[in-house]
């Protein structure tokens, strides 16, 4: 039967409304039946709302963070996470893989299985993520044959890599009691398609065991294949969408690229946006705050809100909703830099955002209220202000509506005030609305409010609970709007205003309450036919003040506190894992009589509203040492005899051929990151005019050349060639041969460092992209024509705990300069820039407060022009390269868990130029502190 139902499926044939047959459970697990049809997911026949954020777990090279990420996921009301698996993260080479340490995705996976966070696994191959060629390893740069297609080199390669992430990620899914909800096959496969390629990998998670529904995230439109039908079609295709686009330096843009609006590609499947835009790269160097600030809570509220209602869908992923740090040799170089902060609603050092508050305000309210899970498009409310845009949904068996109301003028910038001409299910109302700006608001009537009857209210539903028999409700709206809800009873009910001013009034079975959103206020409702009502109105801001955490004893709410991560009810107290930014109220809707935070009891008081409040401290002050007693020691061009290898090779798997031969792309040879040294020897004639080097190292690449220890200077690299000799000189440089300095029948050395920047990605499946070459693409000698005999020296990946993407073939990085622990040859007395690679090291100890999550964070504050760029090294990690004078990035995110008590800090600077003084000052800053209720102290390794 399984195999009548895969065999459907890769046909394209599957029903939609047949549910994916379920795997034998899991020991750790029940076992569980994941369906769907047009409106949603379905989990044992429960409808989900699938409310997803993007996080990559190799971009926290912290196992021990990890869960901190995935709480602020949850606690921001996403009920999934989307995940993406870096195929070149974890082989070095073909046939060795490791999923160890940072690359432990079955740990990954189990936190998110604990944390009752469903999963979207995206395996790839392929996933571009502005990470060093697109996930793809870099030796597949040496495979025959064409990449993201059926290629017999090719379908070698990825089935060795789905035969061990596979089974993985099979054990974890729903259906074994697991969290993996769906299985995203390739990434943004519009161009130069295979569909015997998309057959196969689905065909393969099949056979590996996977049973939910397999997804696809199509991208940019027109007649692109989007996978919904035909040879290689998905069961559930969904849509990405970036419509802010990515001009970071215009903050004030709104929707160049479209009105953000999911399409539906299957009538038998729910709506996917499958990525939504949540942040942008940062192209042009404006810094990460102005892509924060272009895809911020006005564009969120607009665009999010009205894809939500105009699309219908139930399926979301955020990209990002935390980015963090491209570290070691990971960025695209291109598009990236070190930080991935990308403006999301996580910084980069795992600080929470107005972004985060927008994306809870939102989740709360969509993974709260039921009805959005199956809607149809209805008749909207007619605006009286034609200015102003109403559109509608209803779920077709509660009759509830969602109405949006925004601007006609997707970038209307009005302050406009009108009113809807509204048809609810509970009658026909005049309902006042404002829209100010750019701004959006989803309204709702005619729903079952836990034991309430919601008519319609001109203020957004946050969530409710229902506590001790009491519905306790949070709707708000902007600072200073005026707001009005109707509720309906049976008869009057007794209304008593306990904060706020709220007037209020009773006509033919509707309760009426008129405020202006300001602060929170408090309204209790007894009586009327049916249970106790506190319904708080606050405004934007009071609203991100609550958390709503499940327990065994039924949702409860908290107000106050940075961030609340967990909440347990144990008999008669509640138990919170909570976090501090400064001292706080705290305020509890629970059926408890105690409170403990992290462990340690609170003193409460009941408050008229039935609630405990308390008060928690605020984080300890945290005091740095000052980075001092640097120790030198220089790297000289070509330095040591040992680790070369011959560069012979006269062919290539790319189509990017050579200028001059032989073959001196650093991949042919092994060695895939970072900066690789070349040694070429010639006899002399004397009479050497020039040295004409192309090298291609991707954007904001360097190469240094050197003849016979003389330095001769330094070129930016070329970012790609072409298959056609339309380039035919990328990264060139003309480097003048001093006069003398070669002599007729002699032996000249040419050393040439070329920085590898990262590999393109392969968004076009061409080849032509992603095997474009890196290091040497040519050489020529002007007055000789003797043959130059070359030798190859990069990366050594051995480093098991920190990975090949660590380190490059700098001399330092391959005899372990990098590393903790002296090794001798260090000078007390730091030396002046020189052109090349000059290396620096200093220790210090960190004493942080306990109980505290600190973020930590490296500062270069040179004003002066020289071009020098350094490696940063902490305890061997290389956590990114500082370029001086290039680009916006200054601070470097130091996680804990790479952090120890006793640390070394270690940088290989590489100079363009001789320069006065050492890369200086830099110093150790905090970029977040608080006290933490996550459990056992985060304490650094030692």
């Amino acid at each position: 039967m399984r195999l009548l139902a895969v065999a459907l499926v890769l046909l394209g044939s599957l029903a939609a409304t047949t549910p994916v047959v379920a795997a034998p459970a899991a020991e750790t697990g029940g076992r569980h039946e994941v369906s769907y049809d047009r409106y949603s997911l379905m989990v044992d026949g429960e409808r989900v709302m699938l409310w997803s954020g993007e996080f990559h777990y190799f971009r926290l090279p912290s196992p021990e963070l990890w869960r901190d990420i995935l709480e602020k996921i949850r606690a921001a009301g996403f009920t999934g996470v989307s995940l993406y698996f870096h195929w070149g993260y974890h082989s070095p080479s073909p046939g060795v893989y490791d999923f160890t340490g940072v690359r432990d995705v079955d740990r990954l996976l189990r936190m998110a299985d604990e944390l009752g966070l469903y999963v979207v696994a995206r395996p790839g191959p392929y996933i571009n993520a502005e990470t060093s060629g697109g996930g793809f390893p870099a030796w597949l740069k040496t495979v025959e044959g064409r990449a993201r297609s059926s290629d017999p080199g090719y379908r070698a390669a990825y089935t060795e890599w789905l035969g061990h992430l596979n089974p993985i990620i099979a054990r974890h899914q729903v259906s074994r009691g697991g969290s993996v909800i769906a299985y995203n096959v390739e990434n943004e496969y519009a161009v130069n398609v295979d569909a015997a390629y998309m057959e196969d990998l689905q065909r393969q998670a099949r056979d590996a065991g996977i049973d939910v529904p397999i997804v696809h995230n199509n991208c940019c439109g027109g007649n692109l294949a989007n996978w919904s039908s035909g040879k290689g079609a998905v069961q559930i295709p969904g849509v990405d969408d970036y419509p802010q686009s990515f001009d970071c330096h215009n903050p004030d843009a709104w929707g160049p690229w479209g009105d953000g609006v999911t399409r539906r590609l299957r009538d038998d499947a729910p709506v996917y946006a499958a990525e939504y835009q949540a942040g942008a790269i940062d192209l042009n160097n404006a810094g990460y705050d102005k892509c924060r600030e272009l895809t911020g809570p006005s564009y969120m509220k607009v665009f999010y809100k009205n894809n939500a209602i105009a699309s219908g869908a139930t399926m979301f992923g955020y990209y990002m909703t935390f980015g963090g740090t491209s570290w070691g040799w990971l960025p695209q170089p291109n598009d990236v830099y070190t930080s991935y902060d990308y403006g999301s609603a996580i910084t980069e050092s795992r600080q929470l955002t107005a972004k985060y508050d927008e994306f809870k305000r939102q989740g709360y309210f969509m993974t709260t209220v039921a009805p959005l899970t199956k809607t149809d498009a209805a008749t909207a409310p007619v605006p009286a202000d034609p200015a102003v845009l109403a559109r509608a949904r209803a779920n077709p068996d509660t009759g509830t509506q969602f109405v949006l109301v925004r601007q006609a003028d997707l970038a209307g910038a009005a302050d406009l005030s009108t009113t809807l001409d509204w048809t609810t299910p509970d009658g026909r109302y005049q309902v006042p609305v404002r829209v100010n700006g750019r701004d959006a608001k989803i309204l709702v009537a005619g729903y079952d409010l836990g034991g309430q009857r919601l008519a319609w209210s001109s203020s957004e539903v946050l969530t409710h609970v229902t506590v001790s028999g009491r519905d306790v409700a949070v709707l708000y709206g902007r600072d200073g709007e005026q707001g009005s809800t109707v509720l309906r009873y049976d008869s009057a009910p007794t209304v008593q205003v306990l904060d706020g001013e709220v007037r209020h009034s009773y006509e033919d079975g509707d309760l009426r309450l008129d405020y202006r959103h300001t602060g929170l206020a408090r309204v209790l409702v007894t009586g009327g036919g049916r249970q106790p009502l506190l319904l708080m109105l606050g405004t934007d801001e009071t609203a991100a003040r609550f958390w709503r955490q499940d327990t065994s004893a039924g949702p409860v709410l908290v107000r106050g506190a940075s961030l609340v991560r967990s909440a347990e009810v144990r008999g008669d107290r509640l138990a919170l894992r909570a976090d501090t930014d400064r001292a706080s109220d705290v305020e509890v809707f629970a059926p408890v009589r105690h409170l403990t935070v992290g462990g340690r009891p609170v003193p409460v008081r009941r408050t008229p509203s039935g609630s405990l409040l308390g008060s928690l401290p605020g984080p300890e002050q945290v005091r740095l040492p000052a980075l001092t007693n640097w120790r030198h020691r220089a790297e000289p061009p070509g330095f040591d005899e040992s680790g070369w290898t011959t560069a012979d090779k006269t062919t290539t798997a790319s189509p990017i051929k050579p200028k001059t031969l032989p073959v001196l792309y650093a991949d042919e040879y092994g060695h895939h990151n970072g900066n690789v040294w070349y040694r070429g020897r010639f006899t002399a004639t004397g009479a050497e005019k020039t040295v004409s080097v192309n090298a291609i190292t991707g954007r904001r690449g360097i190469y240094l050349v050197w003849l016979n220890g003389r330095y001769l200077g330094s070129a930016p690299g070329g970012t790609q060639a072409d298959s056609e000799p339309v380039n035919p000189d990328p990264g060139r440089g003309d480097f003048a041969v001093p006069e003398g300095l070669l002599s007729a029948g002699q032996q000249a050395t040419l050393t040439v460092l070329v920085e590898n920047m990262g590999h393109n990605d392969d968004w076009t499946a061409d080849d032509v992209r992603h095997k474009q070459p890196r290091g040497l693409f040519g050489v020529a000698v002007e007055g000789s024509t003797a043959p130059i005999s070359w030798q190859i020296r990069g990366s050594l990946p051995t480093d098991g705990e920190r990975g090949p993407m660590n380190t490059g073939g700098l001399y330092g990085e391959r005899a372990g300069w990098h590393l903790p622990g002296d090794g001798g040859g260090w000078q007390n007395t730091p030396g002046e820039l020189t052109p090349g690679v000059s290396w620096y090291r200093t220790t210090f100890r960190l004493d942080l407060p306990r109980g505290h999550d600190v973020s930590l964070g490296l500062r270069f504050d040179d004003t002066t022009d020289r071009d020098y760029r350094v490696l940063v090294f902490v305890n061997g990690w290389n956590m990114g390269q500082y370029l001086n004078g290039v680009g916006p990035q200054r601070e470097f995110v130091l996680p804990a868990g790479v952090l120890r008590d006793h640390n070394t800090l270690t940088f290989a600077v590489i100079s363009t130029e001789a320069a006065q003084g050492d890369p200086g000052p830099v110093s150790l800053v905090t970029l977040g502190n608080h006290r933490t209720g996550a459990g056992a102290d985060r304490e650094p390794r030692r």
